[in-house]
């Protein structure tokens, strides 16, 4: 009979081995075995003189190939070979120490690993086995294999082997009882390879979660995997495995924690290695300690409760390291968590009691001293204990805050009075965990009026950071509900009107408003009647007094900050809004610094109301409406003049108007949506002003109509009418959108201002950006091209033309259409451009970067993965290829579009085309164009850290160029330089070093800069060339 189908003589049963090679014989039984010429058991009596031959070296030879064989073949087997295989297997494991390794593999194919045959799960293959086969087969493995004599891959093969019966014969293994577990205890003792231990965790968490018996052997499974604790190991440099310490670490708490049973035997280590010097060990201690909590009892805690508080204080007051201080905290709070989950009867000890008694003892004391020294490690202890229940936090506080008031009044001086006041103010931090306050049992009711006092005592302090930790404890007592009675309320509010309005110091106002934010939700009524009332009068007065608006405008900043309620926004909105009516009406100097600020306080209430849908909606009917009203209003002025001088049609308020109206319409919902833009749209194309609040417009509204003043002016507000239709969702129509197009076409191809071509630009791109695919959007985008050719190649609106053809070319390479490759092709064309050549080149960082207005997606629009990837994959080789093909005069746009580009790609992108682009990247440095300059060392300086093999073969040219951009005038070009000249050193030292001196000599001078941020750039970077090479570094 031949095996597998090839010529052997199965009759002489060593030929296999003696003839042949291993592998090809093995190969040779498959290809049999899968053709069915062979079954497995015919390969095993063909085997039979190498599997009973006196040399050890050739029994394990006959046994790996037969198990090379079992390993591509199982699917094929029947019950009965399986069966008769494992007992064969399971024999041969009493066999010389040398075939034991190849007998493991059998065993291992037997089971059919998962990973090695995908098609069959572990279950169903090891559900083929007769019953008793799992159990008899790990007894040998027990008896019979020293496994820690055995090499790092035949002992993981055997924790392999045990995992995978544990998954599908849990029943029969549970049936060895306490057996299982000692034989595993002898199969792990000793283990030291961080790959078997990652397996052999895993194995002894689920003996204990999934129910195996322990029986008397509990404290030597304990010892067996807690002489690893605690973990101490650093993974070899280029590790293939990828086993991090941490893993380990997390492998073995879980081990450790995973049972009460173990809490006799875990706490007194884990109390020793908190009261060793090992920092790395106190960590592990305190983090096991703190996960053990979540499955210990009293039960287990309370007999060493007295020796854990005091590692745990001492690890307080003592730490000389933040994140075992915090790690400390963390523990006691989980021992007193622990402690709080006990059900107390009649006969109970109550073990929380006393164990915050005992902290309390040992640590109030502390807040009374006169020098304060440990007054703050006794506060976090105190904190930490009391944030473990609210039956903890009001044992706690009922002690300490009667304490802090006292020591409030004692002590004299602002800093002690801040500190005992940022105490108070942990205390109230921690109670923000639980809900209302229960009036029977709270210590803050009992302790309220004292509370209060001692609060608006600081407030009136004439000590800044007093007060600023003043206002953030009221701001925790009044967020309290029901803690403040009405008279405290509206001293509250009093106080924090006090500081906005008439307070010097920035700090304080700004806090006060944050406060006030805050709790506006909570006291929506006296907030409204107190504070909104009188800021809007303190507005009045300084229009009346004739008074410039300060920047920050505190009245405005407060306004928004406090619309944080809906009844309050119904209060503010109108008077934000007589404001802006009431400046534009004046026309002062001043105004429209004063727009801009109210223009931003109402942005600021949009975003806020965007959590509230009847809020947001009153927003947009309230607010909408009246800005565009204000801004038609003053563009139809008679006189035509002046009307360019009112104030809201100056650049910089119809800019600030347009994130408004963005913020008011981006989330609205499509009903919503589409009833306001069946108003607005009309107004611009048909002059429909009936929405608009007010009837004094003395002219009709054309704003898409020709001509000069008062049309021009009227032209600028496509930014609201921008700001509106592009913020709405997709699937809101737009009425008369086909005729909106056109006219916005027309307009940003013809008209003279920049600042109403773009907005129309941007306007149009917003649409053709959302237009559904089709016809339609095909014709459009035809006669937009064909304007575009007109509009590039003569007449005096080429600069407005190039504007509408970056815009477009975004919106459609947003969205992967077919026409971007044709309009990407005409913008690297008019890079040779001598006129128009920079400006395309500036327009790639437009395509590139993320857009914060139309084209985001906050406002909806089609942003498809990748596309930035995609635009260097098509533009860049044209790029490059057109740069070395131009004309002198123009190669600075070739690298100006280049630079930009690179600027925004992802760096894992940039990483691998670097060889190719960072010759041109130098040649940019030495460009004489300030933005170049600037975005190619942007460029550069994440690569010499992303990319040293690559930066290091251009070391000398780097280092020249960065040098003699430390002299260029712009301040900037000199701070990128010296960042990157900072970030050389992280190239291989041997690569630098020979620049060291050059370097130093070179930095001398940056040193004397006239600009500090420069010096300070250069301070750092000059430290860093010093230090290079030195031992340690």
């Amino acid at each position: 009979m031949a095996a597998g189908g090839a010529d052997v003589d199965v009759g002489a049963p060593g030929s296999l081995l003696q003839g042949w090679e291993p592998e090809s014989a093995a190969r040779e039984a498959v290809e049999g075995v899968k053709a069915g010429t062979c079954t497995i058991l015919d390969v095993v009596e063909t085997l039979g003189s190498p599997l009973e031959n006196a040399d050890p070296r050739t029994r394990a030879q006959g046994i790996q190939m037969l198990s090379e064989v079992l390993l591509q073949c199982y699917s094929l087997l029947q019950e009965k070979e399986v069966t008769h295989l494992i007992l064969f297997y399971e024999n041969r494991l009493k066999d010389h120490h040398l075939v034991i390794p190849s007998v493991l593999k059998g065993l291992k194919a037997l089971q059919g690993l998962l990973q090695m045959l995908p098609e069959k799960s572990v279950e169903s293959m090891c559900e083929e086995l007769a019953p008793g086969l799992a159990v008899s087969v790990l007894k040998a493995i027990f008896q019979e294999v020293h496994v820690q004599s055995l090499l790092q891959l035949d002992r993981h093969t055997v924790y392999t082997i045990i995992t995978n019966f544990m998954i599908s014969r849990e029943a029969e293994l549970k049936g060895l009882g306490a057996d299982f577990t000692f034989g595993f205890i002898q199969v792990m003792d000793g283990e030291k390879d961080p790959r078997n231990l990652l397996v052999a965790f895993q194995i002894v968490q689920d003996i204990i979660v999934k129910g195996y018996t322990l029986g008397p052997f509990a404290e030597e499974l304990f010892e067996v995997t807690s002489c690893y604790f605690p973990i101490d190991f650093t993974p070899p440099p280029n590790d293939p495995h990828g086993i991090q310490r941490e893993d380990l670490i997390v492998g073995l708490r879980a081990v450790l924690t995973s049972t009460p049973v173990f809490a006799e035997f875990l706490l007194p280590l884990l109390i020793e290695k908190m009261d060793s010097d090992v920092q790395s060990a106190k960590l592990d201690s305190l983090q096991t300690l703190n996960a053990a909590c979540t499955v210990y009892g009293q039960k287990e805690l309370k007999e060493f409760l007295p020796s854990l508080w005091s590692s745990l204080r001492r690890e307080v007051f003592q730490t000389a390291s933040e994140r075992i201080e915090a790690e400390g905290l963390s523990a006691l709070r989980a021992l007193a968590t622990c402690l709080s989950r006990q059900v107390l009867s009649s006969d109970d000890e109550d073990h929380l009691d006393s164990f915050l008694r005992g902290i309390l003892q040992d640590c109030k004391h502390h807040l009374c001293e006169p020098d304060m020294k440990l007054v703050w490690p006794s506060a976090k202890l105190l904190q930490a204990a009391a944030g473990a229940s609210l039956r903890a936090y009001y044992q706690i506080t009922s002690s300490v805050l009667p304490l802090l008031v006292e020591q409030y009044t004692r002590h004299v001086q602002s800093s002690q009075r801040r500190t005992i006041l940022e105490v108070l103010l942990g205390f109230l931090e921690v109670r923000q965990k639980w809900g209302p306050e229960e009036e029977d049992k709270s210590p803050l009711l009992c302790s309220k009026a004292a509370l209060c006092s001692m609060v608006f005592s600081a407030l009136n302090e004439p000590n800044v950071q007093l007060q600023l930790v003043g206002i953030r404890t009221l701001t925790l007592l009044g967020s309290l509900q029901g803690l403040l009675a009405l008279p405290d309320v509206e001293l509250l509010v009093d106080n924090l009107a006090q500081f906005i309005l008439h307070k010097e110091d920035p700090q304080t106002s700004l806090a006060a408003m944050e406060a006030a934010g805050i709790l506006a939700p909570v006291y929506p009524e006296a907030f409204s009647r107190c504070l909104v009332q009188k800021l809007s009068e303190g507005l009045q007065s300084e229009l009346q007094e004739g008074r410039a608006p300060s920047w920050p405008d505190r009245c405005l900043q407060a306004l928004a900050a406090v619309s944080t309620h809906p009844s309050i926004v119904r209060e503010t909105v109108p008077v934000l809004l007589q404001h802006l009516q009431q400046v534009q009406k004046d026309n002062v100097p001043a105004g429209i610094q004063s727009v801009v600020s109210v223009c931003q306080s109402l942005q600021q209430v949009a975003l806020q109301c965007q959590q509230d849908g009847q809020s947001y909606w009153y927003f947009h009917q309230a607010v909408v409406p009246s800005l565009v009203g204000l801004a038609v209003q003053a563009a139809m002025q008679e006189n035509s003049h002046t009307m360019l001088s009112k104030v809201l049609l100056k650049e910089e308020a119809l800019s600030a108007m347009v994130p408004i109206i963005s913020a008011a319409c981006m989330h609205l919902s499509p009903n919503l949506a589409a009833q306001s833009v069946s108003k607005v749209v009309p107004l611009f194309l048909d002059g429909e002003l009936s929405f608009l609040p007010g009837n004094s417009f003395p002219s009709t509204f054309q704003p898409f109509q020709g001509g000069q003043c008062p049309v021009a002016a009227q032209r600028r507000l496509v930014a609201l009418l921008m700001a509106f239709v592009c913020s709405l969702p997709r699937n809101v129509p737009i009425p008369q959108q086909d005729r909106l197009l056109r006219e916005l076409l027309a307009l940003s191809c013809s008209c003279d201002c920049p600042f109403t071509a773009t907005a129309a630009a941007k306007c149009f791109a917003g649409l053709v950006n959302k237009h559904p695919a089709g016809p339609q959007l095909d014709e459009l985008l035809r006669t937009a091209t064909n304007k575009l050719e007109q509009g590039l190649n003569e007449g005096p609106h080429r600069s407005q033309a190039l504007s509408l053809l970056l815009w477009i070319s975004k919106a459609l390479l947003l969205r992967y259409h077919p026409l971007t490759t044709h309009l990407t092709g005409k913008l690297l064309v008019l890079l040779g451009d001598t006129v128009l050549g920079p400006a395309v080149g500036d327009g790639f960082a437009l395509l590139m970067a993320d857009s914060q207005d139309v084209l985001g997606k906050n406002c909806h629009a089609e942003v498809r993965l990748m596309f930035r990837q995609r635009f260097f994959t098509e533009c860049v080789p044209q790029l490059v290829q057109g740069f070395h093909t131009a004309a002198p005069g123009v190669k600075s746009n070739y690298l100006k579009g280049l630079s930009h580009i690179l600027n925004h790609l992802p760096k894992p992108v940039l990483v691998t085309e670097l060889p190719m682009l960072l010759p041109l990247l130098l040649e940019a440095l030495s460009c004489p164009d300030g933005v170049v300059q600037l975005s190619t060392l942007h460029c550069l300086q994440p690569l010499l850290l992303d990319a040293p093999h690559v930066m290091s073969l251009h070391v000398d040219t780097l280092v020249s160029k960065f040098l003699s951009l430390t002299d260029s005038p712009a301040m900037a070009i000199r701070i990128a330089a010296l960042q990157c000249l900072h970030a050389l050193v992280a190239l291989p030292t041997p690569v630098v070093i020979p620049y060291k001196p050059r370097v130093i000599r070179a930095l001398a001078k940056p040193l004397d800069d006239k600009k500090r941020l420069v010096r300070k750039e250069a301070v750092t970077a000059r430290g860093e060339w010093f230090l290079l090479g030195t031992p340690g570094r």
